[in-house]
């Protein structure tokens, strides 16, 4: 069995675009689009000549990959996703809704992260030692060497588990 479905060329259509077209309209570059069609994230069908034509849908498929990148989900979990779709089609609104809540968990993650390192990046700063082994503000006497490498304080604050090196 093909583990990646979608590798396979599919039939031109007079609707299909080159790497290049594809590369503009979707602002993705096209070793990244060469790279998702070796995983099978997207498939391009071929010319007399070999050369890639990609069908207008990809579009769509190359615009849900950015976007739950952007989220912060690796390209291995985008793959599932999309091959969780019936026929390996492109994803609807509908589908992007279901997959999302999956997700949203470690967006909201991500959202209160970036918020705390917003809030405290210029709370730290505005102490004036810039130096959290000697930061007599949120890490007296290197407390937090003992912990381990990392910034435990900032991720304990924003609720994400931290582990032991």
């Amino acid at each position: 069995m093909d583990p990646h479905p979608r590798a396979r060329p599919q039939a031109l259509s007079n609707e299909s675009l080159t790497i290049g077209e594809l590369s503009a309209r979707s602002g993705v570059a096209p070793s990244a689009l060469r790279y998702y069609e070796r995983l099978g994230l997207i498939r391009a069908g071929r010319t007399s000549g070999n050369q890639r034509r990609y069908d207008r849908a990809e579009l769509r498929r190359v615009a849900f990959i950015r976007i739950a990148q952007q989220v912060g989900v690796a390209l291995d979990e985008i793959a599932d996703a999309l091959a969780s779709l019936p026929d390996n089609r492109t994803p609807t609104r509908a589908d992007w809704g279901r997959l999302s809540a999956l997700w949203r968990t470690r967006l909201e993650e991500r959202i209160a992260l970036l918020e705390e390192l917003r809030d405290d990046l210029s709370e730290c700063i505005g102490c004036g030692c810039l130096s959290m082994q000697r930061c007599q503000l949120y890490n007296a006497g290197d407390r937090l060497a003992a912990e381990g490498s990392g910034p435990r304080l900032l991720m304990r604050r924003a609720g994400r588990r931290v582990t032991r090196d």
